[in-house]
């Protein structure tokens, strides 16, 4: 890869900042648009350069805005404007991506306005003239069959689009997937340091929930945590993209199915003492998002840890991660990860499940899926894209274990947050090791 690791002295402050408050919005706006020129510069004709593509047409509305484009608004834009088109040219010999926007305005710093409708009033003439000027050898839209993330285009535009393309630029038009969701997945240096300290701000919700400041044995409810965990997230200025969900193990039920697991059926069940707990729970901060997965044992009268047979099972899903996590290697596809990771698990004598997707800026984001809870034998399309450096993911899976002492089985489900990059595989904020204690 070109794409140079940059980190900005003028962003170090702000990160510093990060770990012990939540930056005003208006700091917060001023990071997202350096983060934002920071990724124009550099990880734009990275991923142009990557792809073969030299140019990159977006076209949305307001309220129906692609996607991609929602990751290309300055902080002061909530929406795009009227129709919005972005065209990106990319110039392979100077590695720079010209960035030009067929509208009214200039969009933030980064994309200069190149209708003149005074000069032009028909915005799609304004287009196809930019189009003749460039003289592109691929023109790629976002439409994907694979990508939800990467199919924004409408049809209304798409067709608008294809009627006024001239007749010798028709062969031209490609799907913008592979660049799409390049644009998606790859992660700059500032990115990461800022994802650190988010997923480090999940992890430590997460302890607060998962203890007697929250939690009273007999009177507190799964419900009440999951409460907790949203109204935690808004008393701090963040977002979560999701729902979180509290779930409860325990000697006397039966194991759930994934889908009555994944359902969570058993809302507003009551914490008692023995209890093994699960929560899924993240959040959204400066255009990123988390995803956790942690669990935490309710003491009983008179203990001072949990019982070995659970420490033992909570070891299983962190050896799973690890044979996981192993098999990390640029250029596999995510059914090729998925698969060598299963069977080597199951060679162990586990019994995993795995289902780990990417993440970003979105929580379930563009990128390689590697297995999803009911296709454990490969994804099809998005399970066969290939992994690259600079991306990041939610290391999402569990595994079965046997539990005599409660004769049953139960499952020990993980979640934590990676990263992918030249040096390997590490985990952006650590990752549990051991069961939260709850007394």
């Amino acid at each position: 890869m070109r794409y140079i690791l940059l980190v900005f002295l003028a962003f170090i402050t702000a990160t510093q900042t990060l770990k012990s408050q939540i930056l005003p919005e208006r700091d917060r706006a001023s990071l997202i648009d350096k983060i934002l020129a920071d990724r124009f510069d550099h990880v734009l004709p990275d991923i142009m350069d990557r792809t073969g593509i030299d140019m990159w047409i977006l076209i949305t509305r307001e309220y129906n805005e692609d996607p991609v484009v929602k990751t290309m608004l300055p902080s002061t834009w909530l929406n795009a404007r009227r129709r919005t088109i972005l065209v990106f040219s990319y110039d392979d010999t100077k590695f720079k991506a010209e960035k030009l926007a067929v509208a009214r305005y200039n969009i933030g710093d980064n994309i200069t306005s190149a209708w003149d409708k005074e000069e032009e009033p028909d915005q799609w003439k304004a287009l196809i003239k930019i189009i003749e000027v460039h003289n592109p050898e691929k023109i790629a839209l976002n439409y994907s069959e694979n990508y939800g993330i990467a199919d924004g285009i409408s049809k209304t535009d798409y067709d608008a689009f294809m009627n006024v393309l001239p007749s010798s630029f028709k062969s031209k038009v490609v799907s913008a997937e592979p660049l799409a969701v390049g644009w998606i997945e790859t992660r700059s240096a500032v990115e990461m340091q800022l994802f650190e300290e988010l997923v480090g701000i999940t992890h430590t919700i997460i302890q607060e929930a998962f203890s007697s400041k929250v939690i009273i044995p007999g009177k507190t409810t799964t419900e009440d945590v999951v409460w907790f965990l949203r109204q935690k997230v808004t008393d701090m200025g963040l977002e979560t993209w999701f729902h979180p969900t509290i779930d409860i193990q325990r000697s006397d039920e039966p194991l759930e199915n994934h889908i009555k697991a994944f359902t969570n059926h058993n809302e507003g069940q009551v914490i008692l003492p023995g209890d093994l707990l699960h929560c899924d729970f993240g959040i959204s901060y400066l255009r990123l998002n988390t995803d956790v997965q942690e669990h935490a044992y309710v003491l009983k009268d008179g203990e001072t840890q949990a019982p070995q047979f659970l420490v033992d099972a909570f070891a299983k899903g962190n050896q799973v991660q690890d044979i996981f996590t192993s098999n990390f290697e640029t250029g596999k596809t995510g059914n090729m990860i998925l698969k060598e990771s299963l069977t080597e698990a199951k060679a162990e004598g586990l019994r995993p499940s795995i289902y780990t997707h990417p993440l970003g800026l979105y929580g379930h984001s563009a990128g390689p899926t590697i297995g999803m809870w009911d296709s454990q034998d490969g994804v099809p399309g998005t399970g066969d894209y290939k992994l690259f450096e600079n991306t990041a993911y939610a290391i999402e899976l569990n595994t079965t274990v046997n539990i005599s002492e409660w004769n049953k089985d139960i499952r020990i489900m993980l979640e934590e947050d990676g990263f992918w990059g030249p040096k390997g595989f590490k985990y952006i904020n650590k990752r549990q090791e051991e069961l939260i204690l709850v007394d």
